[in-house]
C-alpha cells in the first residue's frame, strides 16, 4: 500500500470473492456481507444476471463516447423515468456527481429566472459528496475542514426543520432550489417526520423553488419502495442516484421532471464515461432483478424483520438509545462512540459500519432472506450488548 494515497483508514482484511450476502477474505474466512460497500451491491455479490449482462456487454462493445448515440443508455434512461416520473435523465459515474449536476442544474435554472446570486437550501448533518461543490453542500465541518474557501450560494437549515425553512422563504428571494436527503445516511440514518417530504414539496411550489432529492444511498429499492421519496407520495424536480444503480459498476445519474428536464442544453454538461454501454448494461439488468425477484417487497420486510429483533434483543440493555430506519437502510444508535465495534464485526464475521459516531448503520443486500436476517440479529445483538457492558464496567476497572 506505500505508493496509494493516505485517504482511507483502511481496514485488516481484503476479500477476494463473494456470493450472495456472503464475502471470503484472502484467508477464507467468511463474513455476513451487512454493508454492500455502503448500499452499494443491492444484489449481494456474483449476481448472474448482473454478471452474465456485463460479460456479455464487454464481448461488444464496452465504451462509446456521448457524441454518439448510445442505446443501452436511451434504455435506462426510458427505464427510469417509468419507475420514478421522471422526464430525463444524465448520466454519470457517482453519487457526487450526480449532485454535482443537480447543483448546477439549479444555479442555472435560477440564472434563466434572472437570479445572478442563486441560493440552494440544504442540511445540518447531510452529506452529498466529496467534490468542492458537494462538500460546500454538506452538513459536516469534519468532512469540510481543510478545503476552505468552500462555495458559496448554499443556506443551511436542520434537517426535519419546518420553521426555519419558512424563516428562510421569508428572508431570502435569491433561493432557487431545496437539496435533501429523503433520509440522511452519513448522518446517522435519520428519518424525518411524516410530513415533512410533502411539506417540502409543498414550500417549494408555492416559492418557485426546485426539489432536488439525493436518493444515492436510500433509493434503488432501499426503503423498501424504488425510491425512498415516494413513501410521501410526491414527485421531485430533480432526483440523483448512484451506489446501487449499478450493483458494483461505477454509474450515477441525475434525473430531472418538468420544466427542469429543460434546463440543460448541449454544451452545458457532460461526462466521458457517463452512461457507457457497460455501466448501462449492468444498471439494466440490475433493475431488471430488483423488479422481477420481488425485492423491494423483501427489503420492506427483511427489514421489518431485523429491526423488531434487535429491538426485541436490545431491550432494556443501557446504551441503546433508538433503533430507527426503513426497510434495508437501519440504524442502531448508541449514547457513546462506538467505532471500535466496526473492528469487533470483522472478529465476529459480520460487516457492518458506524456513522455519526454513535450509530451503527446496517445497509444489507436487498436479497437478505428471513434466516441470514437472524443471524444478523444474534451476531450484532451481542457484540453491542457485550461493547456497552464492557463499557459500563471500565470506570470500575479502572
Amino acid at each position: 500500500m506505500q505508493h496509494l494515497m493516505n485517504t482511507y483508514g483502511r481496514l485488516p482484511v481484503a476479500f477476494e470473492r463473494g456470493e450472495g450476502v456472503w464475502v471470503w477474505d484472502t484467508n477464507g474466512k467468511r463474513y455476513l456481507d451487512a454493508l454492500s460497500g455502503i448500499a452499494v451491491t443491492g444484489l449481494g455479490h456474483a449476481h448472474p444476471k448482473v454478471v452474465r449482462a456485463i460479460a456479455d456487454q464487454a464481448g461488444r462493445i464496452i465504451h462509446a463516447s456521448n457524441l454518439y448515440q448510445i442505446p443501452e443508455q436511451e434504455r435506462l434512461g426510458d427505464k427510469l423515468a417509468a419507475l420514478s416520473g421522471m422526464d430525463r435523465a444524465f448520466f454519470c459515474n457517482s453519487g457526487c456527481e450526480a449532485n454535482e449536476a443537480a447543483i448546477k442544474l439549479a444555479r442555472l435554472h435560477g440564472h434563466h429566472k434572472g437570479i445572478e446570486q442563486p441560493v440552494i437550501v440544504v442540511m445540518e448533518k447531510a452529506f452529498h459528496g466529496r467534490t468542492m461543490a458537494t462538500l460546500s453542500a454538506t452538513g459536516s465541518r469534519k468532512v469540510q475542514a481543510g478545503f476552505e474557501p468552500l462555495l458559496s450560494g448554499f443556506s443551511r437549515v436542520p434537517y426535519n426543520d419546518r420553521e426555519a425553512l419558512e424563516h428562510v422563504a421569508a428572508n431570502n428571494r435569491q433561493v432557487v432550489a431545496v437539496l435533501v436527503e429523503p433520509l440522511q445516511g452519513e448522518g446517522g440514518v435519520q428519518v424525518p417526520d411524516e410530513g415533512y417530504l410533502r411539506f417540502l414539496r409543498a414550500i417549494c411550489d408555492r416559492q418557485g423553488w426546485l426539489l432536488m432529492v439525493d436518493e444515492v444511498q436510500s433509493g434503488m429499492g432501499r426503503t423498501g419502495r424504488w425510491f425512498a421519496h415516494q413513501h410521501a407520495g410526491i414527485v421531485p424536480d430533480v432526483m440523483t442516484l448512484a451506489k446501487g444503480l449499478g450493483n458494483g459498476m461505477p454509474i450515477g445519474a441525475c434525473l430531472a421532471h418538468g420544466p427542469a428536464a429543460d434546463v440543460f442544453t448541449p454544451g452545458k454538461h457532460g461526462s466521458t464515461f457517463g452512461g457507457n454501454p457497460l455501466a448501462s448494461a449492468a444498471a439494466l439488468a440490475t433493475l431488471e432483478a430488483i423488479e422481477s425477484e420481488g425485492l423491494l417487497e423483501n427489503a420492506s420486510r427483511v427489514g421489518g424483520l431485523i429491526r423488531a429483533g434487535l429491538g426485541e434483543r436490545l431491550s432494556g440493555v443501557p446504551g441503546v438509545k433508538q433503533i430507527r430506519g426503513k426497510g434495508l437502510m437501519i440504524g442502531i444508535e448508541l449514547d457513546r462512540p462506538c467505532g471500535e465495534l466496526v473492528t469487533r464485526g470483522l472478529e465476529a464475521g459480520l460487516l457492518i459500519n458506524v456513522t455519526a459516531d454513535t450509530v451503527v448503520r446496517l445497509l444489507p443486500a436487498l436479497i437478505l432472506q428471513p434466516r441470514e436476517s437472524a443471524e444478523l440479529v444474534e451476531r450484532l445483538a451481542d457484540l453491542i450488548a457485550t461493547f456497552l457492558r464492557a463499557e459500563a464496567l471500565a470506570p470500575i476497572a479502572g
